[in-house]
């Protein structure tokens, strides 16, 4: 299959690249638009091309991609489970108020073109003036209040999760791309000096490397947002859901909940700051198979509940561990005692 893509590459290349065509095809749009205009970089950046083209289906290249190809295949494992944590986050349950039929009968419809672009959403709250402006400054209070999302303990359970996932997803993405560099580099000086540094992106995905998403679109996000009648004036407040406002709500809706005087609030509660004491507490250590960052420096390590919150478990210091990620994925939703030094 890769065969194939690279000969087609290169045909293209040879008859279009001049047009920028495979720039086009490789999303490279404002640099095919330049090939376009500049016909190939005046031929120098087409020559080039056809070089790389021919350079990635030489054996010399097909010999160093084989050399880390297990390491290759390791990091690209790590970069689907990044994407399955960046997936963590699951509406949070609301009151089913029921449905309705709406059409809007005004006269003056045909001047309101904002409002006849409005999406219904889930995480878009249409407001008033007064609302949104007191959104912006208490922002928590009003996405509990608008946005139904009760200070319960299961919420917070939710949210923790959510962040857990989050921060691990965060934090796995930088330790992935440094482990895709040092593979990379241990294999550079065999490659020509024209294809390293001109065109480094390209040479990682023809190693066989996986895009490593750096977005921070999965983030949710929460909107007030409000339109006048005549949609000539509007104003929108946005609340994205980060590490930061993560940690912050979670330590908001335990404030609430404490003082409710709710036995089940005044546990600990899985924060940024926990999750790094645990790693500590564990010396940086997987708990199953005893891999550490001492071993590995670019080791994913996670906060596991022994006994799952599903399954009756709680947030406390004596049912966290610390796991490598994929530990933590073998051991999913199962209760595993952690077996203890001497036994």
């Amino acid at each position: 299959m890769m065969e194939k893509e690279n000969n087609l590459e290169l045909i293209i290349t040879i008859l279009f690249g001049w047009l920028g065509v495979h720039k086009f095809m490789e999303k490279e749009t404002k640099l095919g638009v330049v090939y376009l205009l500049t016909y190939g970089l005046f031929g120098i950046g087409w020559i080039y091309d056809i070089y790389t083209c021919i350079y990635y289906r030489s054996d010399n290249f097909k010999k160093i991609k084989d050399s880390i190809k297990d390491n290759t295949a390791k990091c690209n494992e790590l970069n689907d489970h990044i994407e399955e944590l960046k997936n963590a986050y699951v509406e949070v349950k609301h009151i089913d108020y029921g449905t309705a039929d709406f059409s809007d009968n005004s006269r003056w419809n045909y001047k309101r073109p904002v409002m006849q672009k409005f999406q219904e959403a889930n995480n878009i709250y249409n407001c008033s003036r007064v609302v949104c402006s007191n959104a912006r400054n208490q922002p928590f209070k009003y996405i509990c209040k608008y946005f139904d999302i009760k200070p319960t303990e299961e919420n917070l359970e939710k949210f923790e999760s959510i962040l857990n996932d989050f921060s691990a997803a965060e934090q796995g993405k930088v330790l992935l791309k440094n482990e895709r560099d040092e593979i990379v580099n241990s294999v550079t000086d065999k490659i020509p000096v024209l294809i390293k540094f001109f065109n480094k992106k390209r040479l990682i995905r023809k190693l066989g490397f996986n895009n490593i998403d750096f977005s921070k679109l999965y983030f949710p996000k929460y909107t007030f947002r409000y339109i006048s009648s005549g949609g000539n004036s509007g104003m929108q407040c946005n609340i994205t859901f980060d590490i930061n406002n993560l940690d912050r709500f979670i330590d908001y809706l335990s404030g609430i909940i404490k003082f409710r005087k709710s036995a089940a609030g005044q546990r600990a509660l899985m924060t940024s700051t926990l999750r790094e004491k645990i790693k500590s507490r564990d010396n940086f250590t997987c708990c199953k198979c005893n891999n550490s960052t001492k071993n590995e420096p670019n080791l994913l390590l996670e906060i596991d509940h022994i006994i799952p919150i599903a399954k009756g478990g709680t947030t406390e210091e004596n049912n966290l561990q610390t796991l490598c990620w994929k530990c933590n994925r073998t051991k999913g939703s199962k209760i595993e005692i952690p077996k203890q030094e001497g036994n």
